[in-house]
């Protein structure tokens, strides 16, 4: 997850700058008014190798962790397990290799 939110540091700052600014500008009305503004940070991050490859190797405990917060939105902190299988998870998860196979090429003969 660190390199996934590396990711989106670096090359979803200004979506992450701009909904930051409406959530705090707008405290009883963030969840409706920044909406469009998550949306474009999604976009981004969404153009991703490694945020794919870690919502796909560990779709069963982020869809569990998204299950506790939905029946835990006023006590979130009870999600704390769930999250961090999440974690776990994805820590693990090697960023997508290049099209090479990784294995050692011949090199040509001169």
């Amino acid at each position: 997850i660190q390199a996934s939110l590396e990711v989106t540091a670096q090359y979803c700052s200004q979506e992450l700058d701009q909904y930051g600014q409406c959530v705090a500008a707008k405290p009883e009305l963030w969840h409706r008014d920044c909406h469009p503004l998550k949306m474009s940070i999604a976009r981004c991050t969404s153009s991703h190798p490694i945020i794919h490859q870690n919502l796909q190797v560990c779709a069963e405990p982020f869809e569990a962790f998204e299950e506790c917060l939905r029946l835990n939105e006023a006590a979130v902190g009870n999600c704390v397990k769930h999250v961090g299988h999440f974690l776990q998870c994805a820590d693990q998860v090697q960023p997508p290799s290049s099209p090479t196979t990784g294995e050692a090429q011949p090199l040509p003969a001169s």
